[in-house]
């Protein structure tokens, strides 16, 4: 794993995700001293997808703190640290251990700016890696971003990419506001691309990003679900459906100018996510879209989704949206 030692080369280098990340928080972390990580197994273990290898050992214990088992205590601490002017970074394990903290994240941190009037911000930053993909079952497999965009005052950041991944994160510590940044761990390892070196590299958050222009049909993803539509995009390619592949990248602040373009760009839409189809992300997704570009759409609005069970083990191929259902929600859009 990169750490400080390196971060005056110039250039870029081959990263997966959990390399990008690494790199991103040994950045932040040598720009300033007031930047700290903590949370479960994160300092001599590296975590658990080791995230965090090597940053002890060049950072000192002080400021890459081990923490107990204990969610809600380490956010809680985090908000704290925040609140007199320190930048924590803090890890929970997987996604699914963070409801025991969900009331200092809604009930606190995401108010402070509010109820101090704009004098206090509470600058936190939440990673956990989300979602499916590893056979992980129902307590290591969920996606609880909506539970989080619902809530005013947290941004909702998810990277698919490792450029993205270090961009949004640097974004993310550097800002002043409390971030749920989630890691779609099932393409921690799996994709890999040149990541620039440019130690102040940073990606916009609330800015989407156009995976692949097209005319025909526009599918909105996120996470690991991008891969999951460039797959479908290059088998509706044989069909000379022509796919736009736009990823939001960010959930909250939603980037409305390039959905509603899109839309009405092509005149289909079909929003993918493998979180629980009722409640989640895409209905949020495909509300804007009918309020704001509807006289454009020439087919129902589609949502390609996880379905309204938990989390399976032996069906998590079955519940995880792959391609094939993805092309055939594309060919009933052209269809109509």
């Amino acid at each position: 794993m990169a750490t400080s030692k390196s971060l005056e080369e110039t250039g870029s280098s081959t990263m997966t995700m959990i390399q990008a990340i690494n790199r991103a928080l040994a950045e932040e972390m040598q720009r300033s001293e007031d930047v700290v990580i903590m949370g479960e197994d994160i300092g001599k273990n590296g975590s658990v997808f080791r995230a965090t290898e090597g940053l002890q050992a060049e950072f000192g214990p002080e400021r890459v703190i081990d923490t107990p088992l204990a969610e809600s205590g380490i956010v809680g601490s985090a908000i704290g640290m925040a609140l007199y002017g320190l930048k924590p970074v803090a890890e929970i394990q997987f996604a699914d251990f963070i409801f025991p903290a969900f009331d200092q994240i809604v009930s606190e941190l995401a108010k402070f700016r509010y109820r101090s009037g704009g004098e206090f911000t509470a600058p936190v930053v939440i990673r956990t890696p989300y979602g499916g993909g590893i056979r992980g079952g129902l307590y290591h497999s969920q996606s609880p971003e909506a539970y989080f965009c619902h809530t005013p005052g947290l941004q909702v950041v998810i990277p698919s990419t490792p450029s993205d991944a270090k961009g949004l994160l640097k974004s993310a510590i550097r800002g002043d506001d409390p971030v749920i940044f989630l890691e779609p761990k099932r393409i921690y390892r799996s994709l890999k691309e040149d990541v620039t070196h440019d130690f102040d590299y940073q990606v916009e958050i609330g800015k989407a990003r156009i995976v692949a222009s097209g005319d025909d049909c526009t599918v909105f993803c996120f996470g690991a679900m991008v891969e999951v539509a460039e797959e479908a995009a290059r088998l509706a390619g044989n069909a000379e459906i022509s796919v736009e592949i736009v990823d939001l990248r960010t959930l909250s602040p939603l980037d409305i100018e390039a959905i509603v373009s899109s839309a009405r760009k092509t005149g289909r839409c079909v929003i993918l996510h493998e979180a629980p189809r009722t409640c989640g992300v895409g209905a949020e997704i495909a509300a804007i879209i009918a309020e704001r570009a509807i006289e454009s759409l020439e087919a129902p609005i589609l949502r390609v989704t996880g379905f309204d069970t938990p989390f399976p083990y032996t069906l998590e191929h079955v519940y995880m949206p792959d391609a094939e259902r993805v092309l055939r929600a594309i060919e009933q859009v052209i269809d109509f």
